[in-house]
């Protein structure tokens, strides 16, 4: 099991500067990812910095030789699949194929939606996350463009260069359970990032028993046996420590250390991310996927 950072981009991480330099101390400290949230701000507070993640991540791209990188998540909703194919194709050969392209529907919606006029109506999200997911894979694979659907239409030659990574840039779904139809399209992608609904903030990362029943309803709906991630998360300074080998007997791929916000200081965050990865495997090598 690989071990990631899942950071913030806002609040005492809306520096982009700043984000680099942790993504630099990241992988030197042995961690085999670094991925950031994808907000436009922090709920109502228009006080609270905020960077764009996307930006950022050619200026990582450029400091690190390692680890993935990727955001976690972008509500491709809100992006036109034209202008989001270019941007990841661009970053994964930047990175040399280091991109793990999260995706999901955003929340919360009244923050990063409603306030710009964008739908806030789950369903219409999640349609035009299909429909995005589907345009823009086309488009990675170079293939003559005929695309009719209900939000966009697409039509002429290949979109060229496509990515490094092959097939494609791996997808990951995320989803909050029990809602299951996230789950259902995350098994049609490259890998799922789930939360639970419930808890003081309304979500929670899932438990070993909670991690069990998402695995197998995904799993019982997967087709064919091509490479497949599963995140688990946690954070050692709120939680404590978790049962990394219990999460890796059921599947999972990635544990993710999620910086929460707000909760212990940045200097507390520094320090476990210099730290590095507990019960860490061997560092990741990009031989490992096919670029």
């Amino acid at each position: 099991m690989r071990h990631a950072l899942s950071v913030p981009n806002f609040g005492d991480y809306g520096d982009p500067a700043l984000l680099v330099e942790l993504a630099v101390e990241a992988e030197a400290a042995g961690w085999d990812g670094f991925f950031v949230w994808d907000h436009v701000r922090l709920f109502n507070d228009f006080s609270v910095p905020v960077v764009d993640p996307w930006v950022t991540f050619g200026a990582m791209a450029a400091a690190t030789e390692r680890m993935m990188l990727g955001p976690m998540v972008t509500p491709v909703s809100r992006r036109h699949p034209y202008k989001l194919a270019r941007e990841t194709v661009t970053l994964d050969r930047l990175s040399g194929g280091r991109l793990v392209f999260g995706v999901g529907l955003g929340e919360p919606p009244e923050a990063d939606f409603e306030w710009l006029g964008e739908t806030s109506d789950p369903r219409g999200r999640a349609d035009l996350l299909d429909e995005g997911l589907e345009l823009i894979t086309r488009m990675w694979s170079g293939e003559t463009l005929d695309h009719h659907g209900v939000a966009f239409k697409a039509e002429g030659p290949g979109f060229l260069p496509g990515p490094l990574q092959s097939p494609r840039i791996p997808i990951w779904v995320a989803g909050a359970w029990p809602n299951r139809r996230p789950f259902r399209r995350a098994a049609r992608w490259d890998g799922v990032i789930p939360i639970v609904v419930g808890g003081d903030l309304g979500f929670h990362e899932p438990t070993v028993d909670e991690f069990a029943e998402i695995m197998e309803y995904v799993t019982d709906r997967r087709s064919g046996d091509d490479p497949f991630d599963a995140v688990a998360a946690g954070s050692r300074l709120m939680y404590g420590e978790a049962d990394f080998d219990a999460y890796a007997g059921l599947g999972a791929t990635w544990w993710m250390e999620s910086i929460g916000y707000p909760g212990p200081s940045f200097d507390d965050w520094r320090d476990v991310i210099r730290s590095g990865p507990i019960n860490r495997p061997m560092p990741f090598s990009r031989g490992d996927r096919v670029v």
